[in-house]
């Protein structure tokens, strides 16, 4: 993946969102779903994310919509059907594979948005902390806590620090936020990140 300089996250244009195609969730995660995607339509910001037309994914993209918004989609070919592919994109691109879907998807980001999700969306959420700890891509990680989700996971994350798989700093890679009225503030404020973080990527001593 081409690797990119650190930017002003006043300047995000593009955002990734990682979520679920779940057509079987609560009520409050599709609620905060759209809300994700009104807000950042509102705020200027084109989306790129999985193309599913319902779950959570499908609740961002008619969110974003309705503010007009512009929303591309990113499939893989035998996903078309089980996922139901959204049929008011701005654009939707049909690709052979995951591995070529979680490539675009990043590749011409400025920032990701990962909601609730399985075991796809952790791993797209876990690719894009593993990229930005190589320095490869280095934008902010915003991480919607909806309901407290997520909350099991970040304890798990705080514990591979703990136990100095990550250093203090890769807590850094990511910023937590409870509600969809916090990202836009949480992507304005994230830390900085550049290249150089493959200097300490690896973790070498206590105090990491």
């Amino acid at each position: 993946m081409t690797k990119k300089n650190n930017l002003d996250s006043h300047h995000v244009k593009m955002v990734t969102v990682y979520a679920s195609s779940s057509a079987a969730l609560r009520t409050v995660y599709y609620n905060a779903a759209r809300q994700t995607g009104e807000i950042l339509a509102s705020a200027g910001k084109s989306i790129i994310y999985g193309a599913g037309g319902g779950g959570l994914m499908g609740s961002v993209a008619d969110g974003a919509l309705s503010k007009g918004g512009k929303v591309y989609g990113v499939v893989p070919g035998f996903l078309q059907d089980l996922e139901l592919t959204h049929r008011g994109l701005t654009d939707l691109k049909v690709v052979d594979d995951m591995r070529k879907r979680k490539h675009l998807m990043l590749e011409g980001s400025d920032a990701v948005v990962t909601l609730p999700g399985g075991s796809g969306t952790y791993e797209e959420l876990f690719e894009a902390l593993t990229m930005k700890r190589l320095g490869q891509w280095v934008g902010p990680v915003i991480i919607v806590n909806t309901d407290g989700f997520y909350d099991g996971l970040l304890k798990f994350m705080r514990h591979s620090v703990d136990e100095r798989f990550m250093g203090r700093n890769h807590l850094n890679m990511w910023t937590v936020v409870e509600k969809p009225e916090q990202i836009i503030d949480a992507i304005e404020s994230s830390h900085a990140w550049d290249q150089d973080a493959l200097q300490f990527a690896n973790v070498t001593s206590a105090n990491a």
